[in-house]
């Protein structure tokens, strides 16, 4: 199994990010944050890099449930999501497995948070494979 779900899709980088923003609201989520990969590479670096973001997507009620769980789980919240343009002018759209990454906290009480949590993430993956798919 993966550590994450992912999608190519045609389609216009910023158009993709708020497709992606507006189908995780469907399933739930916020996003807390956004991370511009390519600005801060060139910032920091001074190099050049494709045009890539990370989504930083929060559920509550699942947050809440897995804080409840395991009070240390906050150092592996948000679900992250990146969207990145490819070479060949596509964009890909991935988002983290949560069963995966869970693996490490032996913790039985998530297992059915992480496996909800995935679902969601795959039905967004799902969706917006749909609508922008090629």
């Amino acid at each position: 199994m993966s550590y994450y779900f992912s999608t190519i899709i045609k389609d216009d980088f910023d158009n993709a990010v708020d497709k992606t923003t507006e189908l995780l609201q469907k399933e739930g989520f916020g996003v807390l944050t956004q991370i511009d990969i390519q600005q801060t590479l060139k910032k920091k670096l001074d190099v050049d890099f494709n045009r890539y973001k990370i989504l930083g997507a929060c559920n509550p009620q699942f947050a809440y449930k897995a804080l409840q769980a395991e009070n240390k789980i906050g150092t592996m919240l948000p679900c992250n999501v990146i969207i990145q343009e490819l070479d060949n002018g596509t964009i890909e759209v991935a988002a983290v497995n949560p069963i995966q990454s869970m693996q490490a906290v032996t913790n039985p009480a998530l297992e059915g948070i992480a496996n909800d949590v995935a679902n969601k993430l795959k039905n967004m993956i799902k969706n917006l494979s749909d609508k922008t798919s090629f």
